[in-house]
């Protein structure tokens, strides 16, 4: 008998309140709380796109959008690909991007009753 014991399955077996899960997602959160850096992983989300394109398309300096995607990076939000002498940034895999089209679709929707219990 053997134990399975990847990341993944170390993280469903903890309780999901457990401070191992809430964690790691809270800083989540809490890098993607700030809006410039939501609004770079969006616009990385849609397509790959360089460092000054992102600063283009935002109207923010080069050297913001940089500090922004070292953070994003680091938590693995967004990963860089090189092509060339060039460096492109692109949502890190697809639970970023579902994850992030899930909450716009919520922030999307009417606003329900806040006065639901009955």
């Amino acid at each position: 008998m053997s134990s399975d014991s990847t990341p993944s399955a170390v993280a469903a077996a903890a309780p999901v309140t457990s401070d191992d899960r809430v964690v790691p997602l809270a800083d989540l959160f809490r890098l993607l709380g700030d809006p410039t850096r939501l609004r770079i992983v969006l616009a990385c989300v849609e397509q790959k796109r360089a460092v000054g394109a992102i600063a283009e398309l935002l109207g923010l300096s080069a050297s913001l959008v940089s500090h922004h995607l070292r953070l994003l990076r680091a938590a693995r939000i967004v990963r860089a690909e090189r092509q060339g002498k060039q460096v492109f940034y692109v949502a890190a895999d697809r639970h970023i991007s579902a994850m992030l089209g899930e909450l716009l679709e919520h922030v999307a929707e009417p606003q329900a009753d806040a006065t639901d219990i009955e």
